[in-house]
C-alpha cells in the first residue's frame, strides 16, 4: 500500500484538463459517475472557465508519486446547511493500489477541518462492491437507495447514497491529529 507521503491532492489547474479528457473519455470509469463518456475537450475547457472561481465546488487531482492518478471533487457545497457531495475517480492503472482510501482521507479531511463541513455525502452504484467497501471502511454510512436513478448501458441502475458526520470522521480520526499539514512556512 503506498505511503501517505506518496499521495497529494492539489487542485486542478488548466494544465490537468487533458488528463481529465481522458478520464471522461472512458466509458467504464465514466458510467461510474453516471455520465455521459466521450465528451470534446472544447466542452471540457469551456466547463472549467465557467466553474474556476464557482465557490460550491472543489476539484483536486489526486498526485502519486508526481503523476496524475485520479480526480476527488466536493461539489454541491452549501456552505449554509454545510454539506457537499464527495465523489473520486482513480485511473484504471492505479486502482487496486490503496490510492482511493488515501486519496478520499486527504479530501474528507479537509471538508471537515478546512471548509467546517458538517456533513458529506455521495451517490454509488448498488452494484459497485469494491466503492461501497471502501467507503464503508471510511466510515460512510448507507442514508437510503434510490431506485431506477440512472440509465446507463442500456438500464436503469439503483444507487446508494450514503453519509459521514464532522463528528463522526473527527472521532475516527483524532488519534492521526489531522492528515493536512500546513505547507506555508
Amino acid at each position: 500500500m503506498p505511503e501517505q507521503s506518496d499521495i497529494k491532492l492539489r487542485p486542478l489547474e488548466r494544465e490537468d484538463l487533458r488528463f481529465v479528457h481522458q478520464l471522461d473519455n472512458n466509458a467504464s470509469v465514466m458510467r461510474y459517475w453516471f455520465e455521459e463518456p466521450y465528451e470534446a475537450f472544447v466542452e471540457l475547457s469551456d466547463l472549467y472557465d465557467k466553474h474556476i472561481h464557482d465557490q460550491s465546488e472543489r476539484r483536486f487531482v489526486i498526485s502519486y508519486n508526481g503523476n496524475n492518478a485520479g480526480l476527488v471533487e466536493l461539489v454541491e457545497i452549501n456552505h449554509i446547511h454545510r454539506r457537499a457531495e464527495f465523489q473520486i475517480i482513480i485511473s484504471p492503472e492505479y486502482q487496486g493500489k490503496g490510492l482511493a482510501t488515501r486519496a478520499a482521507k486527504l479530501a474528507m479531511d479537509y471538508g471537515f477541518t478546512v471548509l467546517n463541513l458538517y456533513k458529506l455525502y455521495l451517490i454509488v452504484d448498488k452494484e459497485n462492491v469494491k466503492a461501497i467497501h471502501i467507503y464503508r471502511k471510511l466510515g460512510f454510512i448507507q442514508e437510503g437507495e434510490l431506485i431506477h436513478e440512472f440509465f446507463v448501458n442500456g438500464e436503469y441502475r439503483n444507487t446508494i447514497r450514503m453519509c459521514i458526520f464532522q463528528h463522526q470522521y473527527l472521532e475516527n480520526n483524532k488519534s492521526t491529529g489531522g492528515l493536512l499539514k500546513p505547507t506555508a512556512q
